[in-house]
């Protein structure tokens, strides 16, 4: 036998004392878990422990085994919502399988158990959604599923509301970018496996009584088709209005958990201009190390997120407006030394110190966006930060900061 780990493969060392020379489903108890809230699938899977730690172990094809561990490892690599794996062991006698382990995703739970579990309040537009919302995010990252459905998928609550994470990679391709041809292929067969499991619930008496399992499954495609828009879509607009507009569709893309590789604006023959973003999904943390890195400036991850949004905004209107490419590093640069700090430089002598000057310019920025709504036109940073510091920041208490906030760069 073998073992392929990934490090540090000292955390499941216990794992090498299971009888791995026997079939998984002839495991003795004593060497497994009991998981409620498992789903349904078409391979023998059991759980482990080892040092507190729960791994699933699926007995599968080694072929198969060594394509999903490679995937896997790729995709968490990535920051993709995928279960994590650990290795995989080959090479079993008596032409066993080969097993693949992946870490068990804490808190997790099946679409069954959602439904069966009388704690549970997740509706079923709700999952539905949120398995769209994984699907998207895998497509752009170029990944054909193959076998999108509730089974192949664990779900997560996350602050009221539920992640999807992927569990099986069987099938995958992995694609630099898909076709419309290949992402309508995969929703078709997401929609079949869906109507399928929904109808299976139907049977066992678990899906609530308005519910059309049919229906439900037939809105798959339209409910994708909608998040893709919101996510890949085109725009146009008045040059004036750029900023603004701009830096309402990050906030909304950031809002639904996407991330935004790259802005670009084109200048229309009609005098207009159309946005067009490259998105990706966010990774923890990923906002404040790209601001860092850019700008100088520690800032909070929330806080990174919506000033990113705003140093790309001022990045492609200086690109739109000198017709040329702006580096990166030079836009971040020129937006701290531009955008950031003179407002930063303006905040009153006697209101200094009421909150972080990262905080400061988050604030005006969505002064800004409240201004510009109800003007229907961009009223800019300048105009929103006198507004900000008569209107909103007087009101913030000086005790909510400590003594030693500062003003300026951090």
């Amino acid at each position: 036998m073998r073992f392929l780990f990934r490090p540090p493969a000292d955390e499941a060392a216990g794992l090498l004392t299971l009888p791995w020379h026997q079939p998984l489903e002839e495991w003795d108890d004593e060497h497994l878990l009991e998981v409620p809230q498992r789903g349904i699938s078409r391979h023998v899977v059991r759980f482990a422990t080892s040092d507190g730690t729960v791994y699933a172990l699926k007995e599968i094809d080694e072929r198969l085994a060594r394509h999903e561990y490679s995937l896997l490892t790729e995709f968490e690599a990535e920051g993709l919502p995928t279960v994590s794996v650990l290795g995989i062991c080959v090479d079993r006698p008596n032409d066993l399988p080969a097993v693949l382990v992946t870490r068990y995703l804490e808190y997790s739970m099946s679409y069954r158990y959602l439904f069966s579990s009388p704690r549970a309040d997740h509706s079923a537009e709700q999952l539905i959604d949120t398995l769209v919302e994984l699907l998207v995010r895998l497509h752009l990252a170029g990944i054909f599923w193959g076998d999108c459905s509730l089974s192949n998928t664990l779900f997560r609550p996350d602050a009221g509301s539920i992640s999807a994470y992927m569990v099986d990679a069987e099938t995958v391709e992995r694609h630099p970018r898909l076709s419309p041809g290949q992402r309508a292929y995969d929703v078709e067969l997401a929609t079949e496996r869906v109507a399928a499991e929904l109808m299976d619930l139907e049977e066992g008496g678990l899906l609530p009584a308005d519910i059309d399992p049919i229906e439900m499954a037939s809105a798959l495609p339209a409910r994708y088709e909608a998040l893709w828009d919101e996510v890949t879509r085109e725009e146009v607009f008045s040059p004036e209005d750029q900023r603004y507009r701009i830096a309402d569709r990050l906030q909304r893309l950031n809002e639904l958990g996407f991330a935004v590789d790259e802005v670009e604006l084109i200048s229309t023959e009609e005098g207009g201009v159309k946005l067009r973003i490259k998105t990706r999904v966010a990774e923890s943390g990923q906002h404040r190390r790209e601001f860092f890195r850019l700008t100088g400036l520690e800032v909070g991850e929330q806080q990174a997120r919506r000033l990113l949004n705003d140093l790309r905004s001022f990045r492609a209107w200086l690109e739109q407006r000198d017709g040329r490419t702006v580096p990166e590093t030079v836009a971040g640069h020129r937006w701290v030394s531009e955008v950031y700090q003179p407002i930063i430089d303006a905040i009153p002598a006697d209101l200094a110190g009421r909150l972080a000057p990262p905080e400061v310019f988050h604030e005006i920025l969505e002064h800004r966006w409240f201004l510009s709504e109800a003007a229907g036109r961009d009223v800019g940073t300048t105009a929103a930060a006198r507004s900000y510091f008569e209107t909103v920041l007087p009101q913030t208490p000086k005790e909510v900061t400590t003594p030693s906030a500062t003003v300026g760069l951090l």
